[in-house]
């Protein structure tokens, strides 16, 4: 039976994910949809509002609904903690988070 290394292969899927996202990155947001650029916390910490693309400052629940209908970029929505909760897409690049983004 043939000894697989199941960690090189990960680190392999892994690698090919990080280069794919950034060929995603750097060809831009091509959906025409708003991204968030910059984020504003409360004193915990919290992201309490965002700040997109186009300039328009969003609290959070209209940011999560607009989220929800798919009218941002670059975001998911998941349900936890008994709420829904934005999150940037996974994409293995730590400076797009959206804990990452500058303050506003």
């Amino acid at each position: 039976m043939e000894q697989k290394d199941y960690q090189k292969i990960y680190e392999e899927y892994k690698a090919q994910g990080e280069q794919q996202a950034q060929i995603e990155v750097q060809q831009g947001n091509s959906s025409g949809k708003e991204e968030f650029v910059a984020v504003r916390k409360n004193n915990d910490g919290d992201i309490i509002a965002f700040r997109t693309s186009s300039g328009r400052e969003l609290d959070y629940l209209t940011a999560l609904n607009e989220a929800k209908a798919g009218k941002l970029a670059h975001v998911d929505v998941f349900h936890k903690y008994g709420r829904d909760i934005i999150r940037s897409e996974p994409d293995g690049i730590k400076e797009n988070n959206l804990d990452q983004l500058p303050e506003f």
